[in-house]
């Protein structure tokens, strides 16, 4: 390099520089949110919440009408045991020896021209 090169460079380096400012803006501009969009998120919380409880509500409904139902069924199987259990004194108190025994206790005598046979239904 030369000399007259050389003052040029070192009177470039003591020079002030100039310095640019830039303005940055920001890259990312926050939407607000507007009064409308608060609104529609609003009835639509309420909506969430009204149907949720409009569930609970009806499976509640469903669960009692099963319970009811159960108990329904509880009886009913209850009541079929005593009647099976009747069904079957019937039949015990229905055996033609106890028949004829009672008979005899009370003074009856059988007469085998007089019988008649009655057929179940």
């Amino acid at each position: 390099m030369s000399n007259l090169a050389r003052k040029q460079q070192l009177q470039h380096d003591l020079e002030p520089q100039k310095h640019i400012e830039i303005q940055s803006t920001p890259l990312h501009k926050r939407a607000r949110i507007t009064l409308g969009e608060k609104l529609l998120a609003a009835f639509f919380a309420v909506f969430v919440c009204f149907m949720a409880v409009k569930i609970i509500s009806a499976q509640a409904a469903i669960y009692q009408v099963n319970k009811n139902v159960q108990d329904a069924q509880t009886t009913i199987q209850n009541q079929q045991k005593v009647n099976e259990g009747l069904q079957t004194q019937v039949s015990d108190l229905s055996r033609y020896d106890r028949i004829a025994q009672k008979a005899k206790e009370l003074g009856l005598k059988l007469n085998e021209n007089n019988i008649k046979v009655v057929d179940k239904k």
